[in-house]
């Protein structure tokens, strides 16, 4: 919403200065987004008179001018206007002025020999208008020395307010005015709207035809105005508009905006003489159109609300005149319309035809319904008198609806909620001066909002509306309390979690991304879920119908966007909820993460020994123990299970369990049944943590670390190979190896798996190094025999291989 400092002042008796006036409005809740002075950029151009133009020696089309600045001797200017003469008042650009239409700062300068001290300049330059064929041609009795635009009126300041949706009174420059004099900052001048006695009956009726549908205008007030003589707006109006960037187009035209951003109420003009008979106020029929005041042309539907007569539909109720029936310098026989819209129905309208008005602006939010006719009858009177005319009664057509809510409000109420100490008195004084109606005594009372704040429902408005206007500067700064101890921990442990996983990931080449929590149902599908549950009631889209089940789906499809775009080898994470069903105890929190191409921890394409390899399981089973190491899980007690879901390829995937039933993680390469159905390029390798899962951390009686435990002694490595079945997991075997001697075995590495000559078919060989550590002597070797042979009796039992020989 914008004004000028003028305006404001027609409506405010004020002696506040702009600075005052800007800081006041954004402490009662409109805040002030910019404030410009449009004579700033202008200041340095004064008006000046050519007392000699004489033709320039060496140019033809140049003359050499004779200025007098109004400031000592005259001084000499180069011009080649055509209309540059001896007797012209101009205005003149002197050395160091910016030029803003040229993107210039004027210097001294020599033209074909010829020196020049400034510059006579057109509209254009200044950025006044367009006109470029000659340099600005004044008055004669415009004071040379004075500054242009104080002369012109431009030294009257804009001031731009963002409105919230909930404050329709201030898209008028008197209501904003109303708050500011409520706000202690001046007078409110009274609104004068007398009514205007009509001569004859207006001759056009109007009629509501919505039938059994809902109505979408309430109330329509007409009058006629015949004898009119249209033309261009007074200068103070024209300017006003100019100021808050609207263009002046006719005097009938002009009065409808001045009376949309000084009162905040939208009105029409229809040109009487291409109205046909009556207008019907009724819901558009599936197929017409209309040609708007703008130019463009909508198709329209039954949910939209038009004005029609016999002619066709002549305007969009609310939103926009149409081009036939407006008025133009020749109308002499005007309609003027003030009518209370459908409030919902002129946002659907507006959205669905993609029309933003200033008129729409307003309706959707709400005018005043009990100025409707007031409003009517102060546009009538500036036809009267800008454009001359004689009045016809009004013609009402339906019924202004009562706005008025009584609200019981007890006083304490604002201590409650704000905190403020405020009197009663202060409380009605602030309260009336907003126009709000004020019955009974004692604690509570009776309180009716006004009809121009639709926004009042209730006693929390109401204590909103003293504290705004009050100050919230008077509320009171109050330390908060000093324990006594230091808090705990801030963090929950999930959190701490999460961060560790995010930082373990990034250290290790992985970018984070951020993506829908919502996936195409058939993608859902394909990772476990697609439940009826799950899906959307009113999806974005299609492709966003149900809530994910993993989150790979969306780091794979981002993966693809940046292969499509030239950025093939990228590697990724994600920490986010994932959802099994919509009971609370279903949503759990991830972590996931893919490597695509040649995404290496070691580095991603080309490399000048060689090309890198393609990512594979076992870069998607690092990262997966790397972040359980961060986070805190045992990976040292991990096992590896061959059950990992369905999207990954079967033989190079796998699961991280604690146990068989817990899982912690999954890992591998995204089967190529999957990449397809996501239409996505491989390889993809992924890997998803669920750090739900986990055990909770034991708690610990101090904070000191336990004991160093290590050992002195040199370890004692020893290799073994053992033949099993194809079918036997090499987890069972390492296991089986661990627990042969658990106080001298402290690790057991798979160093090698052999299948081929000297294997039988249905067997593969699998090769271990198991790590002695001894802890109070050196081992001979007939304790680290009998070792040995703990461990192949041990794996034997559990797997049925046999050693190797």
């Amino acid at each position: 919403m914008k004004f000028t400092l003028s305006w404001l002042k027609e409506h405010l008796e004020t002696d506040a200065t702009l600075e005052q006036i800007a800081e006041k409005l954004t402490m009662i809740g409109l805040e002030v987004e910019d404030v410009s002075d449009p004579a700033a950029r202008l200041a340095p151009f004064k008006i000046a008179r050519v007392i000699e133009a004489v033709q320039h020696p060496n140019a033809d089309r140049l003359r050499v001018l004779k200025v007098d600045t109004g400031e000592g001797d005259p001084i000499q200017v180069v011009c080649g206007a055509p209309n540059a003469r001896t007797g012209l008042v101009g205005v003149l650009g002197k050395p160091g002025d910016y030029v803003p239409g040229l993107d210039v700062t004027l210097s001294v300068g020599k033209i074909r020999d010829v020196e020049s001290f400034g510059m006579m300049c057109s509209e254009r330059e200044l950025e006044l208008s367009d006109e470029h064929n000659g340099i600005i041609d004044l008055p004669e009795d415009a004071p040379v020395g004075m500054s242009y635009a104080q002369w012109l009126g431009l030294d009257d300041p804009v001031i731009e307010i963002g409105l919230t949706p909930n404050r329709p009174d201030c898209t008028g420059v008197y209501g904003i005015a109303r708050d500011l004099a409520a706000a202690g900052l001046g007078k409110l001048k009274e609104r004068k709207a007398e009514p205007v006695r009509g001569s004859f009956p207006c001759p056009t009726k109007v009629e509501f035809a919505f039938g059994d549908t809902h109505p979408l205008c309430k109330a329509f007030g007409l009058r006629l105005v015949k004898g009119v003589k249209n033309g261009p707006s007074p200068k103070w109006m024209q300017d006003r508009l100019r100021a808050i960037g609207l263009r002046p187009i006719n005097t009938l035209v002009d009065i409808t905006n001045y009376m949309t951003f000084d009162q905040g109420r939208p009105l029409h003009v229809f040109d009487a003489a291409k109205v046909a008979g009556n207008l019907i106020v009724r819901r558009a029929v599936e197929g017409e159109s209309i040609e708007g005041l703008n130019g463009k042309t909508y198709q329209l539907d039954p949910s939209i609300c038009v004005i029609s007569d016999n002619n066709g539909i002549e305007s969009l109720g609310g939103i926009l005149g149409g081009e036939h029936s407006g008025c133009t310098e020749t109308t002499t026989d005007v309609l003027i319309e003030s009518a209370l819209w459908d409030e919902n129905g002129i946002a659907a309208t507006g959205r669905k035809l993609g029309v933003n008005t200033d008129a729409r602006y307003r309706f959707e939010r709400g005018v005043d319904p009990d100025f409707m006719q007031p409003g009517l009858e102060m546009a009538t009177r500036l036809v009267l008198d800008l454009c001359g005319g004689e009045a016809s009664e009004l013609e009402v057509t339906g019924k202004v609806p009562d706005a008025t809510k009584i609200i019981d409000f007890p006083y304490a109420e604002v201590k409650r909620l704000s905190g403020i100490d405020v009197s009663v008195a202060e409380i009605n004084v602030t309260l009336k001066a907003l126009g709000f109606w004020l019955s009974g005594s004692g604690d509570v009372v009776k309180v009716a909002a006004p009809s121009w704040r639709p926004d009042i429902e209730g006693k929390a408005d109401l204590v909103e509306e003293v504290v705004r206007i009050i100050g919230l500067d008077r509320v009171v700064s109050t330390p908060l309390p000093r324990t006594s101890s230091i808090s705990g921990k801030v963090l929950t442990l999930g959190q701490i979690r999460r961060n560790r996983a995010r930082r373990s990931l990034a250290s290790r080449g992985l970018n984070e991304a951020i993506t829908w929590s919502f996936i195409a149902k058939a993608t859902a599908e394909a990772f476990g879920g697609g439940k009826p549950e799950l899906a959307l009631a009113n999806p974005i889209s299609a492709d966003l119908s149900d809530m994910r089940p993993s989150l790979l789906p969306g780091l794979l499809a981002a993966a693809q966007r940046n292969a499509d775009r030239g950025y093939p080898d990228v590697a990724l994470f994600e920490i986010g909820q994932i959802f099994a069903g919509d009971a609370p105890e279903d949503q759990s929190m991830a972590a996931a993460g893919i490597r695509r191409g040649t995404a290496k921890l070691q580095g991603a394409a080309r490399h000048w020994s060689g090309s890198s390899a393609s990512v594979d399981v076992f870069d998607a089973k690092a990262d997966a123990e790397a972040v359980l190491a961060a986070i805190g899980a045992p990976v040292d007690k991990l096992q590896v299970f061959r059950d990992a879901p369905d999207y990954f390829h079967p033989g190079r995937s796998g699961a991280l369990k604690l146990g068989p039933k817990n899982t912690l993680a999954v890992f591998g390469e995204i089967h190529p049944r999957t990449l397809a159905l996501l239409d996505i390029e491989g390889p993809v390798v992924a890997f998803e943590i669920f750090p739900d899962n986990l055990p909770q951390p034991k708690g610990k009686a101090t904070r000191s670390k336990g004991a160093l435990d290590t050992s002195g002694l040199m370890p004692v490595r020893r290799d073994f190979a053992f033949v099993v079945k194809k079918d036997v997991s090499a987890e069972t075997l390492l296991k089986a190896a661990r627990g042969a001697d658990k106080a001298l075995i402290t690790d057991v590495n798979l160093f090698d798996i052999y299948e081929g000559k000297g294997v039988a078919e249905d067997s593969k060989s699998i090769a271990i190094d198991v790590t002695l550590q001894p802890r109070q002597k050196t081992l001979t070797d007939e304790e680290i025999d009998a070792v040995a042979k703990k461990v192949i009796a041990t794996v034997e039992k559990a797997t049925g291989g046999t050693l190797r020989s």
